[in-house]
């Protein structure tokens, strides 16, 4: 009879231990998921942030006079490229994107350059950055969602909390990102 009680406390202890194993590793790839996540951010951050310098000085060609815009771009974009939080980057990222709004507001005054071959290749690479900008924040915040939700459940809410896994933050637009941008001229 000892044997055996024996044997079911090791039995319910190993299978306890295989659960958290189990239940720690998929904090740790949940975990790895968000960092591969934030990355795909910034890739797509930083090949916007390499075809404004394109997309600027073939608009300035048409637009020499509209230097405020192309200065508040250029800020925008260095303010993004020194970000290193999600906060920041989300901020500087919302920045950037009401200034290319701004940008692109004035391409409509110049007909000449929406028909030019290289502002109308520049302007559908940076819609197509947007999409993919758009998608990997989706991404991310999906896996913020599923890494916080496994680590606050039960029991892995235990493991995590002496794993030191802590909740991670979403990518959150600004206040106001909502609203179209105006632009005065």
């Amino acid at each position: 009879m000892k044997n055996r009680t024996l044997l079911i406390v090791l039995a319910v202890l190993l299978i306890m231990l295989v659960a958290g194993i189990s239940t720690y590793n998929g904090m740790v790839a949940a975990n790895e998921r968000i960092d591969n996540k934030w990355g795909d951010i910034n890739t797509q951050l930083q090949r916007r942030s390499d075809l404004i310098p394109n997309l600027v000085t073939t608009t300035k060609a048409y637009a020499t006079q509209e230097k405020e815009i192309f200065t508040q771009v250029a800020e925008a974009r260095s303010k993004l490229a020194g970000a290193n939080s999600v906060g920041e980057k989300a901020q500087a990222d919302a920045e950037l994107s009401t200034a290319l709004s701004r940008l692109l507001v004035v391409v409509e005054r110049y007909p000449a350059l929406k028909s030019d071959a290289n502002f109308r290749q520049l302007a559908d690479e940076l819609a197509g950055t947007e999409n993919r900008l758009a998608v990997a924040r989706r991404d991310y915040n999906e896996a913020v969602r599923d890494y916080n939700t496994r680590i606050k459940k039960f029991p892995a809410n235990m493991i995590a909390g002496m794993g030191g896994f802590a909740a991670r933050d979403y990518y959150k637009a600004q206040e106001g990102a909502q609203e179209v941008p105006q632009v005065n001229f």
